[in-house]
C-alpha cells in the first residue's frame, strides 16, 4: 500500500525578535526609533558592530515520517514541542522552511475554534463555503448536509452567523463538517478539548468509524493518553521540535510519561522524618512500567528511608487524582486498620491489587505519609500513572478519567530493606 503522507527532513525556523513589546507607540516613540535607526548606521560606518536583537528559532527541525492510507496516527508531545507547527504544515498553512512533502488526496483540519469558518456567514452558508474549498459539488454537500447538521446539533441555530455561535457549537460544527464532507486526510488538533464529554465521545467514535470503514487517514494531537490509546495505531513522540520516536501508540505513550517523570518537579510537605524514596508500579508478570491494565493484578510500591530511630503508628497512603486535580481512590494502610512502626533505615510498603477496577484514563499520583494523625510527608504530583482498558474479561467500560472507583481488594505489606 502506497503512503497517503511522506514527509522527507521537514524544517521550521522563526526569527525570534528580542526588543521590548510596547503595547502602543506614539508620535515621540517614532521619531525616537527613526532616530536610533540612524545613530546605529553611523556607528556601524564608524567601525562599531551593531548587535543583532534577533535569533534563529527551530520549531520543527528534519522531521521524517510516512503514514499509509486509513492509518490512525497520534501526535505526542509537551506543550512547545511543535505539534502545532507540524499541522499547520501538513494543513498548507505555513510552509516548511526546508525538506519536502507529499500529500495524496484532500485534506480537511480542525486545528482550533473557527478554523475555516467567516464569522458574518451562517451556518448553512458555511458548511457550503468549507466542501466548496474542500473541492465538493453542491450536489456532494447537499447529500450529506442532514448528517452534518444533526451531528452538531444546531438545527435551531443553523441561519444564525457564526459570529454569534458559542466556542462549543463552532467546534461541533467545525468537526462534522471535516468528518462527513468526505476528505482523505483528517487532522483533528486539541480543540475538541473545548467540547463537552457526550461531544468528545461522539468525535473519537466518528474518527474510528470514518477510518476502518471508510479507509480515511486520521492524524490525531491530544494530551488525553487514554484517547489516543483507543484511537490511534501508531504515534510519533515530539521534543522540542525534534522527533524522537515513532512506534505503536502504548510504546509511545509509556516514552512519553517517563520523560515527565524524569523531569518531573514536585514539593514534600511535612517534618519529613520519612520521606519517600521512589513509587514503581508492576504489572501483573512484576516487571515495572508506567502503564497498568482494567481487570488485571498490579502492585504499587512505595520505597521510603526513616531518618530518626523510631516513628510509631505510622500509616502510608497513595491516592490518585484524575486530570483535572479531583482525588479518584486512594490505597491507605489505614483503610485496612494497618500501621506501622518504623525504625531507622529503608524499607518499602506494597500494595497487591486484584483485578484492578479503575477506569482508563491518565492520573496524577500522592504519596502521602501520618504518624498519630500527624503529617510526616506529602508529595503533590509526585508521578503520573496511565491506566488502559481492555475488554478481555467481556466487560465494558466507559474510558472517563474523570470517574472512578474505590480500590477495596489489595494487601498491604512492609519489607525492611
Amino acid at each position: 500500500m502506497s503512503s497517503i503522507i511522506e514527509i522527507e527532513n521537514i524544517s521550521k525556523q522563526f526569527i525570534i525578535g528580542h526588543e521590548s513589546a510596547e503595547r502602543y507607540t506614539t508620535l515621540r516613540d517614532e521619531i525616537s526609533k527613526r532616530a536610533k535607526k540612524v545613530f546605529s548606521f553611523s556607528n556601524q560606518e564608524s567601525g562599531k558592530k551593531h548587535q543583532s536583537s534577533k535569533e534563529i528559532f527551530f520549531a520543527l527541525k528534519n522531521i521524517n515520517f510516512s503514514v499509509e492510507q486509513g492509518d490512525r496516527l497520534g501526535i505526542i508531545g509537551r506543550n512547545g514541542a511543535g505539534k502545532s507547527t507540524l499541522l499547520k504544515i501538513l494543513s498548507r498553512i505555513t510552509e516548511p522552511s526546508s525538506g519536502r512533502i507529499k500529500i495524496r488526496g484532500r485534506v480537511a483540519s480542525l486545528l482550533e475554534v473557527g478554523t475555516g469558518f467567516h464569522p458574518e456567514l451562517s451556518g448553512r452558508e458555511n458548511i457550503f463555503l468549507n466542501g466548496a474549498i474542500l473541492g465538493m459539488t453542491r450536489s456532494e454537500i447537499r447529500r450529506k448536509f442532514d448528517e452534518i447538521v444533526a451531528f452538531a446539533d444546531i438545527e435551531k441555530f443553523l441561519d444564525t452567523p457564526v459570529k454569534r455561535y458559542s466556542s462549543g457549537m463552532y467546534v461541533r460544527l467545525a468537526f462534522a463538517v471535516a468528518a462527513y464532507l468526505e476528505p482523505e486526510i483528517l487532522i483533528v488538533d486539541e480543540v475538541l478539548a473545548v467540547g463537552d464529554v457526550e461531544f468528545q465521545k461522539k468525535c473519537i467514535g466518528k474518527m474510528e468509524d470514518v477510518s476502518r470503514n471508510e479507509g480515511r487517514t486520521v492524524l490525531f494531537v491530544s494530551h488525553n493518553m487514554e484517547a489516543l490509546s483507543r484511537l490511534c495505531k501508531s504515534a510519533l513522540l515530539l521534543e522540542k521540535g525534534e522527533m524522537l520516536s515513532f512506534s505503536d501508540t502504548d510504546s509511545i505513550i509509556s516514552q512519553y510519561l517517563l520523560s515527565r517523570k524524569n523531569n518531573r518537579e514536585y514539593s514534600r510537605n511535612g517534618t519529613n522524618e520519612i520521606q519517600v524514596r521512589d513509587i514503581s508500579i508492576k504489572n501483573k508478570d512484576e516487571s515495572r512500567s508506567d502503564t497498568i491494565v482494567t481487570f488485571e493484578n498490579c502492585t504499587m510500591e512505595m520505597r521510603c528511608i526513616c531518618h530518626v530511630d523510631k516513628v510509631s503508628n505510622v500509616s502510608f497512603a497513595i491516592c490518585l487524582n484524575n486530570v483535572q486535580g479531583h482525588r479518584i481512590t486512594s490505597l491507605w494502610t489505614a483503610y485496612k486498620a494497618k500501621t506501622f512502626n518504623i525504625t531507622k533505615g529503608e524499607f518499602a510498603i506494597m500494595f497487591k491489587i486484584e483485578n484492578l477496577k479503575l477506569l482508563p484514563g491518565d492520573y496524577e499520583i500522592i504519596t502521602y505519609i501520618e504518624s498519630n494523625g500527624k503529617e510526616i510527608e506529602r508529595i503533590d504530583n509526585y508521578d503520573r500513572l496511565f491506566v488502559k482498558y481492555t475488554n478481555n474479561f467481556g466487560c465494558t467500560v466507559e474510558p472517563n478519567a474523570s470517574q472512578g472507583t474505590y480500590i477495596e481488594d489489595y494487601l498491604v505489606s512492609i519489607n525492611k530493606m
